[in-house]
C-alpha cells in the first residue's frame, strides 16, 4: 500500500453498554471491509446493527470524500469507548427510589486503503474534430 490514508468515523450515543458492543467489535478487527460487513450480517447480536454503520459510514468517507478504491479498504482500528452515562432511578417498595445508570458506547472505526489511480484525460486530436 504505497499511497494509503487513514479515513474515520465515529459514531456517538450507542444506546447499548460498550461491553457488549465491544465483543461484537472484537469479530471484525484487522479484516477487510467486505469480509467485516458480511461477518456482522450473521452475527445474531444487537450491538451489529450501529457497527456496521459505523463501518459503512467510514466506508462512503474513503470512497466519497478521499478517493480510495472500495476493494482495497481494510479496517486498521475499530474501538468501543464508554460514551454518557444517564442515571435514572426505579421505584421500590416503602417509597424508595434505586438508582441505575442507563449506559452508552462510542464506536471508532479508522480504514486503510490505496488512493484510486486518477485516469488520464483522453487528448482531443484533430481527427475527433473533424469527424463532429
Amino acid at each position: 500500500m504505497s499511497d494509503s490514508l487513514i479515513v474515520r468515523a465515529y459514531i456517538k450515543g450507542v444506546d447499548q453498554a460498550p461491553r457488549k458492543v465491544a465483543l461484537v467489535a472484537s469479530l471484525i478487527r484487522a479484516r477487510s471491509v467486505a469480509d467485516a460487513l458480511v461477518i456482522l450480517t450473521h452475527v445474531p447480536k444487537r450491538a451489529a446493527k450501529p457497527v456496521i454503520d459505523a463501518i459503512e459510514s467510514a466506508k462512503a468517507n474513503a470512497i466519497n470524500n478521499h478517493g480510495l478504491d472500495g476493494k482495497t479498504l481494510l479496517i486498521s482500528t475499530i474501538s468501543v469507548t464508554t460514551g454518557v452515562r444517564i442515571k435514572r432511578f426505579k421505584p421500590a417498595s416503602r417509597g424508595r427510589a434505586l438508582p441505575f445508570e442507563k449506559k452508552t458506547s462510542n464506536i471508532l472505526v479508522e480504514l486503510t486503503g490505496d488512493v484510486k489511480p486518477k485516469k488520464k484525460p483522453v487528448a482531443k486530436t484533430a481527427e475527433t474534430k473533424e469527424s463532429k
